[in-house]
């Protein structure tokens, strides 16, 4: 899941560009092709943030099948034990690295109750993502899920639309209306639409809209939804499922394939919050139509849950839409280029 991207700040932003800086130290020194020793700076930061967007989709690919490795543990014990998981890593890398603290003072900031319940709002959201990210798959809802996915940008497009008065061009126009017309044909082919397809596709955004209206940074936001969740994740496994308690604390195997979990887990957030700040916004934007794409994939091959033929119809049309968005983000881009291009002949003269 690519998240919390929106309403990340600048202290995200300058370590997220220190990282960079580092990294790039580092690749330096290895044999590369000439696309990167002579590239400028700014191409290196490109080509930086397109591999560790690329990493991201794979590593939450990676976890999306995760839960099948994993048995017998239900796909709602693996969230519980994922939660503490990744509570775990996270304290343990903002300890590491010093920055624990700087996100504390963000939250000391907030004085009255109402600050702290508005802070909370969109963590159940955060949660039930989670949840449904590691239930579908191990029970037969992966496709649709994965088709919720798709379906999110699309629905970034309309709620940007509505709540921040975004005009839209002929082509998202077109991208809407093919999603529409995908998913009302499946509504009438099967009387129904999955409830995990709209799950993802009607409160996600909402999560990324209420975090940006509050100005709260990806981790800060990532570490409250965590923090939150830990002692009604420790609780649920003491008095709900004290069988997986003990199966996890007897077995070595179950417990290196759950700090592995919150390791991966970690590591895609933040290489996809590195790759939001390093990307243009078009490019990041096109870069996360991969991670659909590749639990789609896993769905139907890795995990086995079934597409019917009679569904390319309908979901085509969506894939259509998708196409369209990509479409306005090459246009937008090329845009942007030729501005810059403009902007230096300018300059110079």
């Amino acid at each position: 899941m690519s998240i919390q991207t929106y309403g990340a700040d600048m202290s995200t932003s300058m370590l997220s560009t220190a990282f960079a800086n580092t990294l790039a130290t580092t690749i330096s020194r290895l044999p590369l092709p000439v696309i990167w020793t002579a590239g400028s700076t700014q191409q290196r930061t490109l080509i930086l943030g397109v591999v560790l967007a690329v990493l991201s989709n794979v590593l939450f690919g990676i976890l999306y099948a995760y839960s099948s490795f994993l048995a017998p543990l239900s796909g709602t014990q693996v969230f519980i034990w994922r939660m503490l998981a990744m509570w775990a890593v996270l304290i343990g890398y903002l300890l590491m690295s010093g920055r624990l603290n700087m996100h504390i003072d963000k939250l000391r900031a907030l004085r009255s109750v109402k600050q702290w319940l508005w802070l909370l709002v969109p963590t159940p959201i955060f949660l039930s993502q989670f949840w449904l990210f590691m239930w579908a798959p191990v029970n037969g809802q992966g496709v649709q899920t994965a088709m919720g996915y798709f379906l999110f940008p699309l629905m970034m497009v309309v709620f940007g639309c509505v709540f921040f008065g975004e005009k839209l061009s002929r082509l998202q126009w077109l991208a809407v209306a093919f999603a529409a017309v995908g998913v009302g044909s499946e509504i009438m082919r099967t009387q129904s639409v999955s409830w995990a397809t709209l799950w993802v596709c009607a409160t996600y955004p909402l999560y990324y809209i209420l975090r940006r209206l509050q100005g709260i940074g990806a981790i800060t936001g990532l570490l409250v939804d965590l923090t939150v969740c830990a002692p009604f994740a420790v609780a649920y496994l003491f008095f709900f499922a004290p069988s997986s308690l003990m199966l996890v604390t007897g077995s070595g195997f179950f417990m290196a394939m759950l700090a592995g979990l919150g390791l991966l887990s970690v590591l895609a957030m933040k290489t996809n919050v590195d790759a939001s700040q390093m990307l243009p916004v078009n490019v990041y934007g096109m870069m996360s139509y991969l991670e659909p794409a590749l639990l789609f994939i896993l769905a139907v091959t890795v995990l086995g849950n079934p597409f019917e033929s009679a569904m390319i119809y309908s979901y085509g049309l969506i894939w259509l839409g998708i196409a369209c968005l990509i479409a306005h983000g090459v246009r937008q881009l090329r845009r942007a280029r030729k501005g810059m291009h403009m902007t230096k002949i300018a300059s110079a003269v």
